[in-house]
Protein backbone atom coordinates (compact mmCIF):
# COMPACT_ATOMS: atom_id res chain seq x y z
CA UNK A 1 0.00 0.00 0.00
CA UNK A 2 1.24 3.45 -1.09
CA UNK A 3 1.63 5.96 1.78
CA UNK A 4 0.02 9.09 1.69
CA UNK A 5 0.97 10.78 5.16
CA UNK A 6 4.12 8.97 5.94
CA UNK A 7 7.18 10.48 4.35
CA UNK A 8 10.74 9.24 4.77
CA UNK A 9 10.59 10.07 8.67
CA UNK A 10 7.25 10.19 9.84
CA UNK A 11 5.05 12.87 9.17
CA UNK A 12 6.20 16.72 8.57
CA UNK A 13 5.15 19.63 7.07
CA UNK A 14 4.19 23.48 7.95
CA UNK A 15 2.47 23.59 11.08
CA UNK A 16 -1.38 24.86 11.37
CA UNK A 17 -1.25 23.46 8.01
CA UNK A 18 -2.23 20.26 6.76
CA UNK A 19 -1.18 17.55 7.77
CA UNK A 20 0.57 19.28 10.70
CA UNK A 21 -2.99 20.23 12.42
CA UNK A 22 -4.35 19.32 15.66
CA UNK A 23 -7.31 17.76 13.93
CA UNK A 24 -4.89 15.45 11.89
CA UNK A 25 -2.69 15.08 14.98
CA UNK A 26 -5.53 13.94 16.99
CA UNK A 27 -6.38 11.17 14.51
CA UNK A 28 -2.99 9.75 13.84
CA UNK A 29 -2.97 9.66 17.72
CA UNK A 30 -6.11 7.14 17.62
CA UNK A 31 -5.15 5.41 14.70
CA UNK A 32 -1.64 4.37 16.04
CA UNK A 33 -3.27 4.21 19.42
CA UNK A 34 -5.52 1.23 17.79
CA UNK A 35 -2.82 -0.62 15.76
CA UNK A 36 -0.78 -0.93 18.84
CA UNK A 37 -3.38 -1.66 21.30
CA UNK A 38 -2.57 -5.14 21.54
CA UNK A 39 -3.43 -7.76 24.52
CA UNK A 40 -5.42 -6.59 27.62
CA UNK A 41 -2.79 -4.92 29.85
CA UNK A 42 -2.71 -1.13 30.17
CA UNK A 43 -1.50 0.75 26.84
CA UNK A 44 0.94 3.83 27.10
CA UNK A 45 2.51 5.65 24.84
CA UNK A 46 5.54 7.95 25.60
CA UNK A 47 5.69 12.01 23.61
CA UNK A 48 8.72 13.99 23.44
CA UNK A 49 9.41 17.09 21.63
CA UNK A 50 11.49 20.10 20.56
CA UNK A 51 11.45 23.46 21.38
CA UNK A 52 9.10 24.64 18.39
CA UNK A 53 6.21 27.08 19.53
CA UNK A 54 3.68 24.42 17.44
CA UNK A 55 4.62 21.46 19.89
CA UNK A 56 2.06 23.45 21.92
CA UNK A 57 -0.68 22.76 19.36
CA UNK A 58 0.33 19.11 18.77
CA UNK A 59 1.31 17.10 21.54
CA UNK A 60 -2.18 18.37 23.28
CA UNK A 61 -4.03 16.82 20.08
CA UNK A 62 -1.88 13.71 19.92
CA UNK A 63 -2.10 13.07 23.81
CA UNK A 64 -6.61 13.38 23.39
CA UNK A 65 -5.90 11.30 20.20
CA UNK A 66 -3.87 8.12 22.54
CA UNK A 67 -6.47 9.00 25.24
CA UNK A 68 -9.80 8.53 23.37
CA UNK A 69 -8.45 4.96 22.56
CA UNK A 70 -7.65 3.98 25.45
CA UNK A 71 -3.69 4.82 25.87
CA UNK A 72 -2.33 6.19 28.99
CA UNK A 73 0.38 9.04 27.68
CA UNK A 74 3.16 9.72 29.82
CA UNK A 75 4.84 13.39 28.52
CA UNK A 76 8.50 13.51 28.26
CA UNK A 77 8.90 17.22 27.48
CA UNK A 78 11.81 18.55 25.49
CA UNK A 79 14.39 15.91 24.86
CA UNK A 80 16.35 14.45 22.08
CA UNK A 81 14.60 11.89 19.19
CA UNK A 82 16.75 9.12 20.97
CA UNK A 83 15.56 9.54 24.02
CA UNK A 84 12.44 9.19 23.02
CA UNK A 85 13.12 5.44 21.64
CA UNK A 86 15.33 4.76 24.28
CA UNK A 87 12.00 5.60 27.49
CA UNK A 88 10.12 3.75 25.19
CA UNK A 89 12.00 0.35 25.77
CA UNK A 90 12.64 1.31 29.46
CA UNK A 91 9.28 2.21 30.61
CA UNK A 92 7.65 -1.07 28.28
CA UNK A 93 5.66 1.46 26.52
CA UNK A 94 3.46 0.15 23.34
CA UNK A 95 4.77 3.60 21.44
CA UNK A 96 7.03 6.44 20.81
CA UNK A 97 6.45 9.63 19.71
CA UNK A 98 8.86 12.80 18.90
CA UNK A 99 7.41 15.75 17.77
CA UNK A 100 9.73 17.51 15.51
CA UNK A 101 10.70 18.48 12.17
CA UNK A 102 14.31 17.71 13.09
CA UNK A 103 16.48 20.05 11.18
CA UNK A 104 14.05 22.08 9.40
CA UNK A 105 13.39 26.01 10.75
CA UNK A 106 10.54 26.45 13.52
CA UNK A 107 7.68 26.59 10.71
CA UNK A 108 7.65 23.04 10.16
CA UNK A 109 6.77 20.47 12.06
CA UNK A 110 6.65 16.36 12.22
CA UNK A 111 5.93 13.32 14.52
CA UNK A 112 7.86 10.78 14.17
CA UNK A 113 6.68 7.26 15.61
CA UNK A 114 8.77 4.29 17.05
CA UNK A 115 7.42 0.83 18.07
CA UNK A 116 7.68 -0.83 21.73
CA UNK A 117 11.00 -2.10 19.99
CA UNK A 118 12.62 1.24 20.24
CA UNK A 119 12.81 1.76 16.55
CA UNK A 120 10.97 3.88 13.60
CA UNK A 121 8.28 2.02 12.23
CA UNK A 122 8.30 -0.01 8.48
CA UNK A 123 6.27 1.35 6.11
CA UNK A 124 3.88 -1.28 6.28
CA UNK A 125 3.12 0.04 9.90
CA UNK A 126 2.08 3.60 8.66
CA UNK A 127 0.77 2.26 6.11
CA UNK A 128 -1.46 0.54 8.24
CA UNK A 129 -1.67 3.43 10.50
CA UNK A 130 -3.05 4.98 7.52
CA UNK A 131 -5.42 2.86 6.91
CA UNK A 132 -7.48 2.99 10.15
CA UNK A 133 -7.17 6.98 9.62
CA UNK A 134 -8.94 6.94 5.73
CA UNK A 135 -11.71 4.03 7.36
CA UNK A 136 -13.38 6.16 9.97
CA UNK A 137 -12.12 6.21 13.44
CA UNK A 138 -15.00 6.11 15.86
CA UNK A 139 -15.45 2.32 16.08
CA UNK A 140 -12.02 2.34 18.12
CA UNK A 141 -13.36 5.25 21.21
CA UNK A 142 -13.68 3.72 24.37
CA UNK A 143 -16.24 3.33 27.24
CA UNK A 144 -15.80 6.19 29.51
CA UNK A 145 -14.29 3.94 32.17
CA UNK A 146 -11.68 3.07 30.17
CA UNK A 147 -10.16 6.16 29.05
CA UNK A 148 -6.72 6.76 29.86
CA UNK A 149 -4.84 9.28 31.46
CA UNK A 150 -2.28 11.56 31.37
CA UNK A 151 1.24 12.31 32.88
CA UNK A 152 4.44 13.83 33.01
CA UNK A 153 8.03 11.92 33.77
CA UNK A 154 9.69 14.87 35.77
CA UNK A 155 13.24 12.77 35.65
CA UNK A 156 13.09 11.92 31.76
CA UNK A 157 16.12 14.44 31.54
CA UNK A 158 18.38 12.42 34.23
CA UNK A 159 17.21 9.10 33.00
CA UNK A 160 18.89 10.19 28.92
CA UNK A 161 21.77 11.90 30.90
CA UNK A 162 22.79 8.73 32.36
CA UNK A 163 21.94 6.38 29.59
CA UNK A 164 23.86 8.35 27.33
CA UNK A 165 27.19 8.71 29.88
CA UNK A 166 26.77 5.34 30.16
CA UNK A 167 27.48 4.73 26.24
CA UNK A 168 31.24 6.48 27.21
CA UNK A 169 33.72 3.89 27.86
CA UNK A 170 34.51 3.40 31.17
CA UNK A 171 37.92 4.28 33.03
CA UNK A 172 37.78 7.76 30.16
CA UNK A 173 37.10 11.15 31.31
CA UNK A 174 37.33 14.16 29.39
CA UNK A 175 39.22 16.28 31.56
CA UNK A 176 41.50 18.54 30.36
CA UNK A 177 39.10 19.22 26.88
CA UNK A 178 37.55 22.44 26.29
CA UNK A 179 34.57 21.56 23.88
CA UNK A 180 32.38 23.58 21.66
CA UNK A 181 29.04 22.42 21.87
CA UNK A 182 25.75 23.93 19.39
CA UNK A 183 22.54 22.52 20.47
CA UNK A 184 20.64 24.02 17.98
CA UNK A 185 18.23 26.50 20.40
CA UNK A 186 16.11 22.62 20.06
CA UNK A 187 15.70 19.22 22.51
CA UNK A 188 19.49 19.13 23.75
CA UNK A 189 19.33 22.36 24.77
CA UNK A 190 19.27 21.07 28.63
CA UNK A 191 21.46 17.38 28.14
CA UNK A 192 24.10 18.10 25.99
CA UNK A 193 25.83 20.57 27.95
CA UNK A 194 25.26 18.69 31.23
CA UNK A 195 26.39 15.42 29.92
CA UNK A 196 29.90 16.72 28.58
CA UNK A 197 30.37 18.41 31.91
CA UNK A 198 29.91 15.73 33.94
CA UNK A 199 32.10 13.64 32.04
CA UNK A 200 34.83 16.11 32.80
CA UNK A 201 35.03 18.89 29.66
CA UNK A 202 34.93 22.80 29.86
CA UNK A 203 31.63 23.24 28.17
CA UNK A 204 31.22 26.56 26.35
CA UNK A 205 27.74 26.05 25.10
CA UNK A 206 25.52 27.88 22.22
CA UNK A 207 21.84 27.21 21.15
CA UNK A 208 20.62 26.97 24.34
CA UNK A 209 18.13 29.49 24.50
CA UNK A 210 14.93 28.45 22.53
CA UNK A 211 12.20 30.55 22.15
CA UNK A 212 10.23 28.41 20.43
CA UNK A 213 10.84 30.11 16.84
CA UNK A 214 14.48 30.07 16.71
CA UNK A 215 15.57 26.48 16.37
CA UNK A 216 17.97 25.71 14.20
CA UNK A 217 18.31 29.48 13.35
CA UNK A 218 21.57 30.42 12.24
CA UNK A 219 22.66 27.45 14.54
CA UNK A 220 22.98 23.87 14.85
CA UNK A 221 24.69 21.45 12.67
CA UNK A 222 23.17 22.85 9.47
CA UNK A 223 24.85 26.43 10.14
CA UNK A 224 28.31 25.78 11.94
CA UNK A 225 29.61 28.93 11.41
CA UNK A 226 29.45 30.23 14.67
CA UNK A 227 30.11 26.80 16.23
CA UNK A 228 33.59 26.44 14.31
CA UNK A 229 34.18 30.86 15.03
CA UNK A 230 33.66 29.41 18.66
CA UNK A 231 35.85 26.75 18.54
CA UNK A 232 39.02 29.16 17.45
CA UNK A 233 38.01 31.96 19.26
CA UNK A 234 38.14 29.88 22.48
CA UNK A 235 41.07 27.98 21.79
CA UNK A 236 38.77 25.08 22.30
CA UNK A 237 39.67 21.27 21.11
CA UNK A 238 36.67 20.32 19.54
CA UNK A 239 33.31 21.38 18.52
CA UNK A 240 30.19 19.20 18.56
CA UNK A 241 26.98 20.31 16.71
CA UNK A 242 23.68 19.03 16.95
CA UNK A 243 20.57 19.54 14.75
CA UNK A 244 17.16 20.36 16.72
CA UNK A 245 15.90 16.87 17.89
CA UNK A 246 19.78 16.22 18.20
CA UNK A 247 19.68 12.64 16.20
CA UNK A 248 22.22 14.12 14.11
CA UNK A 249 25.70 15.68 14.51
CA UNK A 250 28.38 17.09 12.79
CA UNK A 251 31.92 18.41 14.42
CA UNK A 252 34.47 20.92 14.43
CA UNK A 253 38.00 20.33 14.57
CA UNK A 254 40.61 22.92 16.39
CA UNK A 255 41.43 24.62 13.44
CA UNK A 256 37.15 25.46 12.61
CA UNK A 257 37.06 23.03 9.83
CA UNK A 258 33.84 20.79 9.35
CA UNK A 259 33.89 17.02 10.28
CA UNK A 260 30.59 15.28 8.78
CA UNK A 261 29.19 11.78 9.26
CA UNK A 262 31.61 9.94 6.65
CA UNK A 263 34.48 10.83 8.51
CA UNK A 264 32.57 9.85 11.78
CA UNK A 265 31.74 6.59 10.54
CA UNK A 266 35.01 6.12 9.27
CA UNK A 267 36.63 6.73 12.70
CA UNK A 268 34.49 4.48 14.27
CA UNK A 269 34.43 1.87 12.36
CA UNK A 270 38.50 1.78 12.37
CA UNK A 271 38.04 2.27 16.27
CA UNK A 272 35.87 -0.44 16.79
CA UNK A 273 37.63 -2.67 14.15
CA UNK A 274 40.60 -2.57 16.46
CA UNK A 275 39.13 -3.22 19.32
CA UNK A 276 36.84 -6.08 18.39
CA UNK A 277 33.60 -4.25 18.76
CA UNK A 278 32.35 -4.09 15.08
CA UNK A 279 30.52 -6.41 13.33
CA UNK A 280 29.49 -7.12 9.69
CA UNK A 281 33.22 -6.15 8.56
CA UNK A 282 31.34 -3.09 7.17
CA UNK A 283 29.36 -0.23 7.39
CA UNK A 284 26.08 0.85 5.78
CA UNK A 285 25.68 4.46 4.97
CA UNK A 286 23.52 5.83 2.23
CA UNK A 287 23.92 6.75 -1.78
CA UNK A 288 24.81 10.03 -0.51
CA UNK A 289 28.02 8.99 1.22
CA UNK A 290 31.32 10.01 -0.13
CA UNK A 291 33.38 7.45 -2.95
CA UNK A 292 36.67 8.60 -0.53
CA UNK A 293 34.28 6.95 2.35
CA UNK A 294 33.75 3.47 0.49
CA UNK A 295 37.76 3.75 -0.44
CA UNK A 296 38.98 4.23 2.88
CA UNK A 297 37.03 1.26 4.12
CA UNK A 298 38.03 -0.60 1.22
CA UNK A 299 41.85 0.13 2.28
CA UNK A 300 41.20 -1.38 5.93
CA UNK A 301 39.28 -4.26 4.85
CA UNK A 302 35.69 -3.28 5.33
CA UNK A 303 33.07 -2.87 2.99
CA UNK A 304 30.41 -0.32 2.76
CA UNK A 305 26.86 -1.03 2.06
CA UNK A 306 24.72 1.81 0.49
CA UNK A 307 21.03 1.85 1.11
CA UNK A 308 18.41 4.66 -0.04
CA UNK A 309 18.20 8.10 1.81
CA UNK A 310 17.05 8.21 5.09
CA UNK A 311 18.34 6.77 8.45
CA UNK A 312 15.36 4.41 8.54
CA UNK A 313 16.52 2.12 5.50
CA UNK A 314 20.09 2.27 6.75
CA UNK A 315 18.81 0.79 10.48
CA UNK A 316 16.60 -1.91 8.31
CA UNK A 317 19.83 -2.78 6.39
CA UNK A 318 21.89 -2.72 9.78
CA UNK A 319 19.59 -4.82 11.38
CA UNK A 320 18.68 -7.54 8.55
CA UNK A 321 22.62 -7.91 8.04
CA UNK A 322 24.29 -7.69 11.39
CA UNK A 323 25.78 -4.51 11.26
CA UNK A 324 26.19 -2.35 14.20
CA UNK A 325 27.81 0.97 12.57
CA UNK A 326 25.72 3.12 9.86
CA UNK A 327 24.58 6.58 9.01
CA UNK A 328 24.59 9.36 6.44
CA UNK A 329 26.80 12.29 5.36
CA UNK A 330 24.70 14.80 6.99
CA UNK A 331 25.32 13.44 10.66
CA UNK A 332 23.12 10.83 11.38
CA UNK A 333 25.17 7.79 13.05
CA UNK A 334 23.67 5.17 14.36
CA UNK A 335 25.45 2.96 16.72
CA UNK A 336 23.01 -0.32 17.05
CA UNK A 337 25.07 -1.62 19.97
CA UNK A 338 23.93 1.78 22.53
CA UNK A 339 20.78 2.78 19.68
CA UNK A 340 17.75 2.14 18.17
CA UNK A 341 17.99 5.44 15.83
CA UNK A 342 20.37 8.45 15.23
CA UNK A 343 22.00 9.97 18.31
CA UNK A 344 24.02 12.83 17.47
CA UNK A 345 25.58 12.50 21.40
CA UNK A 346 26.45 8.82 21.71
CA UNK A 347 28.21 9.48 18.02
CA UNK A 348 29.87 12.60 19.29
CA UNK A 349 31.04 10.46 22.57
CA UNK A 350 32.59 7.22 20.54
CA UNK A 351 34.45 10.48 18.75
CA UNK A 352 35.62 11.56 22.05
CA UNK A 353 36.85 8.38 23.68
CA UNK A 354 39.22 8.14 20.10
CA UNK A 355 40.56 11.17 20.81
CA UNK A 356 41.41 10.87 24.44
CA UNK A 357 43.00 7.55 23.77
CA UNK A 358 44.67 8.35 21.03
CA UNK A 359 46.55 11.80 23.07
CA UNK A 360 46.39 13.55 19.33
CA UNK A 361 44.47 16.76 17.69
CA UNK A 362 41.13 16.15 16.57
CA UNK A 363 42.43 17.46 13.19
CA UNK A 364 44.54 14.66 13.12
CA UNK A 365 42.28 12.23 14.50
CA UNK A 366 39.35 12.71 12.54
CA UNK A 367 40.54 13.25 9.07
CA UNK A 368 41.00 9.89 7.83
CA UNK A 369 40.46 10.06 4.32
CA UNK A 370 39.83 12.89 1.19
CA UNK A 371 36.74 13.43 0.37
CA UNK A 372 36.06 13.06 -3.89
CA UNK A 373 34.72 16.84 -4.96
CA UNK A 374 30.46 16.69 -4.42
CA UNK A 375 28.58 19.25 -5.58
CA UNK A 376 24.60 19.35 -4.24
CA UNK A 377 21.93 21.40 -5.16
CA UNK A 378 18.41 21.75 -4.45
CA UNK A 379 15.50 22.48 -6.90
CA UNK A 380 12.67 23.59 -5.01
CA UNK A 381 9.73 22.38 -7.56
CA UNK A 382 5.59 23.02 -6.49
CA UNK A 383 4.42 20.18 -4.86
CA UNK A 384 2.00 18.82 -7.56
CA UNK A 385 4.85 18.94 -9.78
CA UNK A 386 7.68 17.47 -7.78
CA UNK A 387 6.68 13.09 -9.38
CA UNK A 388 6.06 14.48 -12.58
CA UNK A 389 9.27 16.73 -13.50
CA UNK A 390 11.79 14.13 -13.62
CA UNK A 391 9.95 12.64 -16.18
CA UNK A 392 10.21 15.58 -18.39
CA UNK A 393 11.94 14.67 -21.60
CA UNK A 394 14.51 17.22 -21.43
CA UNK A 395 15.33 16.21 -17.47
CA UNK A 396 15.75 12.84 -18.75
CA UNK A 397 17.62 14.21 -21.81
CA UNK A 398 20.32 16.28 -19.14
CA UNK A 399 20.76 13.43 -16.43
CA UNK A 400 21.70 10.91 -19.48
CA UNK A 401 24.08 13.62 -20.77
CA UNK A 402 26.06 14.10 -17.44
CA UNK A 403 25.91 10.01 -16.37
CA UNK A 404 27.21 9.85 -19.49
CA UNK A 405 30.31 12.56 -18.47
CA UNK A 406 30.88 10.54 -15.79
CA UNK A 407 31.39 7.34 -16.78
CA UNK A 408 34.29 6.08 -15.04
CA UNK A 409 35.44 8.81 -13.05
CA UNK A 410 32.11 9.42 -10.69
CA UNK A 411 28.48 9.18 -9.87
CA UNK A 412 25.28 11.33 -10.48
CA UNK A 413 22.27 10.65 -7.77
CA UNK A 414 18.83 12.65 -8.60
CA UNK A 415 15.98 11.93 -6.33
CA UNK A 416 13.11 13.49 -4.44
CA UNK A 417 13.31 15.26 -0.67
CA UNK A 418 11.35 12.64 1.68
CA UNK A 419 10.71 15.46 3.61
CA UNK A 420 10.70 18.73 1.46
CA UNK A 421 8.99 19.99 -2.03
CA UNK A 422 12.90 19.66 -3.28
CA UNK A 423 14.61 17.39 -6.11
CA UNK A 424 18.27 17.02 -4.62
CA UNK A 425 20.78 16.46 -7.71
CA UNK A 426 24.26 15.36 -6.66
CA UNK A 427 27.36 14.56 -8.45
CA UNK A 428 30.80 12.95 -7.37
CA UNK A 429 33.98 12.98 -9.06
CA UNK A 430 37.08 14.14 -9.60
CA UNK A 431 36.91 17.02 -11.38
CA UNK A 432 35.14 19.99 -9.31
CA UNK A 433 34.43 21.62 -12.90
CA UNK A 434 32.45 18.51 -14.81
CA UNK A 435 30.52 17.72 -11.57
CA UNK A 436 29.40 21.45 -11.42
CA UNK A 437 29.04 21.84 -15.03
CA UNK A 438 26.71 18.54 -15.05
CA UNK A 439 24.54 19.70 -11.87
CA UNK A 440 24.51 22.70 -13.29
CA UNK A 441 22.66 21.80 -16.67
CA UNK A 442 20.61 19.15 -15.01
CA UNK A 443 19.25 21.55 -12.31
CA UNK A 444 18.55 23.99 -15.33
CA UNK A 445 15.94 21.47 -16.99
CA UNK A 446 14.50 20.83 -14.21
CA UNK A 447 13.94 24.56 -12.94
CA UNK A 448 12.96 24.95 -16.75
CA UNK A 449 10.52 22.04 -16.64
CA UNK A 450 8.83 22.99 -13.22
CA UNK A 451 8.61 26.25 -14.52
CA UNK A 452 10.79 27.87 -11.90
CA UNK A 453 14.22 30.10 -11.63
Amino acid sequence: MTRKLFGTDGVRGTANAEPMTAETAMKLGMAAGHHFTRGSHRHTVVIGKDTRLSGYLLEPALTAGFISVGMDVVLLGPLPTPAVAMLTRSLRADLGVMISASHNPYEDNGIKLFGPDGYKLSDQAESAIEAHMENGLSAHLVAPSRLGRARRLDDAVGRYIEYTKNTFPRGLRLDGLKIVVDCANGAAYKVAPTILWELGAEVVPLGISPDGFNINKGCGSLATDALRSQVVAHGAHLGIALDGDADRVVLSDEQGMLIDGDQLMALIARTWRRNGNLKGDGVVATVMSNLGLERFLAAEGLSLHRTAVGDRYVLEKMRRDGFNVGGEQSGHIILSDHSTTGDGLVAALQVLAAIVESARPASEVLRLFTPLPQVLRNVRVPAALNGLVLDDRTVIAAIAAGESRLVGTGRLLIRRSGTEPLIRVMAEGEDDGVIGSVVGDIVGAIEKAAGVS
